[in-house]
């Protein structure tokens, strides 16, 4: 049964160009990985085989700020890799998007001291924060699923 039998003589299908664009968006994401510490291997292993984040359009990790559009920040983030971390969100085209993994990218975790960043929003904007001392690869697939669900509901206003 295809789409002309279900439509009957209507002949055109409709829909907004913004809901389409955002359903573009939140499903066609490549995420540069800024792996830290702990939290990086949960990273890669909802990557692998038994999680396979390729089901939600992130086939691709990428190396490159320049061809990615997510930033996910996994583990503590040092003041001197701190100007790193902005400089990579720099150079990301928008829109972009930030995803803190772990207790330490959210507020700092255990390491309450001068050298640790205390929460990567001091630095970059996030967008959605996954607790856990590491999160498990369930928590990191949560927390992209919201913010697919937060891409999806913006509007056309905010994309400038």
């Amino acid at each position: 049964m295809g789409v002309e039998q279900k439509l009957g003589d209507m002949g055109v299908v409709t829909y907004r160009l913004e809901d389409l664009v955002n359903w573009g968006r939140s499903n066609s994401m490549w995420p540069i990985l800024f792996g830290l510490a702990c939290c990086a291997i949960e990273m890669m292993s909802a990557q692998a085989a038994s999680y396979d984040l390729s089901r939600f359009g992130m086939e691709l990790n990428r190396p490159s700020p320049r061809q990615s559009d997510l930033m996910i920040v996994s583990g503590r983030v040092s003041r001197k890799m701190a100007p790193v971390v902005r400089r990579l969100y720099d150079q990301m085209p928008s829109p972009k998007w930030v995803l803190a993994m772990g207790d330490c990218a959210s507020c700092g975790g255990v390491f309450n001291n001068y050298a640790i960043v205390q929460g990567i929003d001091e630095i970059v904007p996030v967008d959605v924060y996954v607790a856990g001392c590491p999160p498990r690869p369930e928590a990191l697939i949560d927390g992209i699923m919201t913010l697919h669900e937060k891409v999806r509901g913006e509007k056309l206003k905010e994309w400038a």
